[in-house]
């Protein structure tokens, strides 16, 4: 992902930070890529996703899911279906790349499996607090390589021409998608998404105030803000939430005590869902939901168990603020001191590098896939552990000012030890 410019940053505030369900509002789920390869990854669906969102779909208006439905397999998209039943609430489906058929020979034909279980792949639904565009924007390459890249269709073109001219501009209109609309590729000539369709899709975005895009894909988790660099000529930055995968990372890693994978993303985020609550003004609120996890996780730390005292200190303390970008302000401070800040850092989050270090050292798969290699992560940040205080034990508590949640905290420790 490209830095975040200064001026885009000072327009971080125009991103609502509030919006609740209630009277004024109302809450969408969303799920990125349940990709399940197989019976039993349905099952892991089930149970890791489903099942704890249940509660939440309770006060929600409807479920979008961004795309690989299933891994290459249309047979497994009743099972699916039938585990986003038990939501309870009506469940929009986009597209992905793995939703395509094996061996269709145009993109008009790569989506017959998919149009048959959820009809069609481009569509419009209205709520009170928001307007959903649900789009396909994968364009199936039959016989080149890569045998796929994000776009629109000129028919996609002229419904959401149609659709926009009708649409209020005080309410947010959230488009949904499978492919990101940015690119972040470090090979030159390389679109992730058609530049030219981006272009004009911004185009005709640009007249509404409320805006934000939702994609999935990468099986990781970040924000993108587009800019003049992007195609996007609006007054403030077009936002763009690229959800982490339901599946983390292809429902690998070692399983727990009820049997579930881990799944933790290459970036370090756990698997889960997010929520989007949409106020009648525009505004709204996104959250992420580890997996079954009662506690809401949103800071991940690590940091090492002890050092010397007095030792130089090159060693840190590292969080990974699950929802963090370019703009989150996030403080760390040792034994109830002053807050200090701490530095954004384009690194694999250690405890994945750990996981990783243990399936190399393991004599046979501790699961059915081993975790995936650690990846330089968009939401780390660093803080220097000081080495000059008391021998023993230290208490080290992080901070994040949480884009929409506010202050978020978490809390390790570490300990000096004489040489």
């Amino acid at each position: 992902m490209r830095p975040i410019p200064f001026a885009l940053l000072l327009c971080l505030a125009c991103v609502p930070m509030t919006a609740r369900p209630g009277d004024e509002g109302q809450r969408f789920l969303v799920f990125g890529d349940p990709q399940p390869k197989s019976a039993t990854d349905v099952d892991y669906f089930l149970r890791d996703i489903v099942e704890p969102a249940r509660p939440v779909a309770k006060g929600s208006v409807a479920t979008i899911v961004l795309g690989d439905i299933s891994n290459d397999d249309p047979a497994l998209y009743p099972g699916v279906k039938s585990a986003t039943k038990r939501l309870g609430i009506p469940v929009f489906f986009a597209p992905g790349n793995h939703d395509m058929d094996a061996g269709a020979e145009s993109d008009v034909a790569s989506l017959v499996s998919f149009r048959k279980a959820f009809g069609a792949d481009t569509y419009l639904r209205k709520f009170d607090s928001a307007n959903v565009i649900v789009l396909d924007d994968v364009i199936a390459r039959p016989g080149q390589s890569p045998g796929y890249v994000g776009g629109l269709r000129e028919d996609q073109f002229k419904q959401i021409e149609g659709w926009l001219r009708d649409l209020p501009r005080d309410k947010l209109l959230i488009l949904a998608a499978h492919i990101p609309f940015f690119d972040n590729s470090e090979v030159e000539g390389w679109e992730n998404f058609r530049s030219a369709d981006r272009k004009r899709l911004f185009a005709l975005l640009q007249p509404f105030p409320h805006v934000l895009l939702l994609s999935a894909h990468t099986h990781n988790q970040q924000h993108y803000f587009h800019g003049a660099k992007d195609g996007w000529q609006g007054a403030q930055p077009l936002h763009e939430y690229n959800v982490g995968a339901a599946c983390g990372a292809f429902w690998s890693g070692v399983a727990d005590a009820q049997g579930i994978p881990d799944a933790t993303m290459s970036d370090g985020t756990p698997n889960g869902f997010a929520t989007l609550d949409v106020k009648r003004d525009g505004s709204y609120a996104l959250a992420w939901h580890p997996a079954r996890d009662p506690a809401d996780t949103q800071i991940a730390l690590h940091a090492p168990k002890v050092l010397r005292r007095g030792a130089w200190p090159a060693w840190g303390v590292y969080a990974n603020v699950y929802m963090g970008h370019a703009g989150t302000r996030v403080e760390y401070r040792v034994d109830d001191g002053d807050w200090m800040p701490m530095r954004r850092v384009a690194q694999p989050d250690p405890r994945l590098v750990e996981e990783n270090v243990r399936d190399d050292a393991a004599e046979t798969l501790r699961g059915f896939d081993r975790s995936p290699e650690a990846e330089p992560s968009t939401h780390i940040w660093r803080g220097a552990l000081p080495t000059k205080l008391d021998a023993g034990a230290h208490t080290v508590e992080v901070r994040a000012f949480d884009t929409w949640r506010g202050e978020t905290r978490a809390k390790t420790t570490y300990r000096l030890s004489e040489p």
